[in-house]
């Protein structure tokens, strides 16, 4: 596994609004703690070498917009859309995200550590280097993404919604996958345990007598 972590600046100035500092469409070097936002409308900013912690971010459009180097601690970012969006070293941990979209966008060496994303919306988005790790993704939508060294340990998929994405040398051994719609071509070549090959059996139309 080779996902690099973001470098943040140990001197970051810190800010208590967002909006209002970014300048020339871009806001760098900058934390922002214990701070509530809504209803924001972000378009086309670049975002590097920051940290947001303990930060609610609710119900909000930032689009077209990059992030490099950013660390998310203990954020609520739920209901919020990240679509068409390019984040590159960057980490989620404990956060929450569910009802999040990153649609159309493209994930380069960005994990999620222990966070909630269920029902995040990622169709069409690229993923390299990406790691998801003990983080919900019940009914989560991949919905035609191209994965590259993406790794699922002790993930929660079940009833995610698998859509023209190869999870070809994808391990999914220690993760759960209750339940998940997948098609037989998509599942073709990912590590399971035995176990979890009971929950693929409706693919071949088996039925299990009790």
């Amino acid at each position: 596994m080779n996902i690099t972590k973001p470098k943040i600046s140990k001197e970051l100035i810190k800010i208590d609004k967002l909006i209002e500092e970014i300048e020339d469409n871009q806001l760098s070097n900058k934390k922002l703690n214990d701070t509530t936002l809504e209803n924001l409308d972000i378009y086309d900013v670049e975002f590097e070498n920051m940290k947001f912690t303990n930060c609610t971010i609710n119900n909000s459009k930032i689009e077209k917009s990059t992030f490099t180097d950013v660390y998310f601690e203990n954020c609520n970012l739920s209901n919020t859309t990240f679509e068409n969006c390019i984040f590159n070293k960057c980490e989620f941990k404990n956060c929450k995200m569910t009802g999040c979209s990153l649609a159309e966008s493209r994930l380069y060496h960005v994990s999620f550590i222990e966070t909630n994303a269920n029902y995040i919306n990622l169709s069409m988005t690229d993923m390299e280097n990406v790691l998801f790790e003990s983080t919900g993704l019940r009914n989560s939508n991949f919905q035609e993404n191209h994965l590259k060294n993406v790794y699922f340990e002790k993930a929660d998929l079940t009833q995610a919604q698998i859509f023209k994405t190869s999870f070809k040398n994808i391990d999914l051994s220690n993760s759960i996958i209750e339940g998940i719609a997948i098609s037989i071509d998509d599942i073709k070549g990912a590590i399971i345990s035995q176990f979890q090959g009971i929950d693929l059996l409706y693919l071949i139309g088996v039925k299990i007598k009790m």
